[in-house]
């Protein structure tokens, strides 16, 4: 069985929930389950997103070769004319 929370909400976001449950025939408690599910949800997935992007950054300061972009955007443009342009140097690795 669930859990009982209890939470506070101003008169005005109360009546706008009333009215909506209203208008769509559902409950108050359905909207605010459904709202609380979709936002955990959204939360839990920044919150990976935000790990997975740490963890990348990490791994290429202690191992990869990094280099400019302004380099890079130049050697793809010489690949274009030229299969064998020469990549360009690591600014650092």
């Amino acid at each position: 069985m669930a859990a009982t929370t209890t939470i506070r909400l101003p008169p005005k976001l109360r009546a706008r929930l009333r009215a909506l449950a209203k208008l769509t025939d559902r409950s108050a408690h359905s909207i605010i389950v459904e709202a609380v599910e979709r936002h955990v949800a959204y939360e839990e997935q920044l919150h990976k997103l935000v790990t997975e992007a740490r963890a990348s950054d990490a791994d290429i300061e202690r191992a990869a070769d990094i280099y400019r972009a302004e380099d890079v955007h130049a050697w793809l443009a010489r690949l274009t004319n030229n299969a064998s342009a020469p990549r360009p140097k690591a600014w650092r690795g």
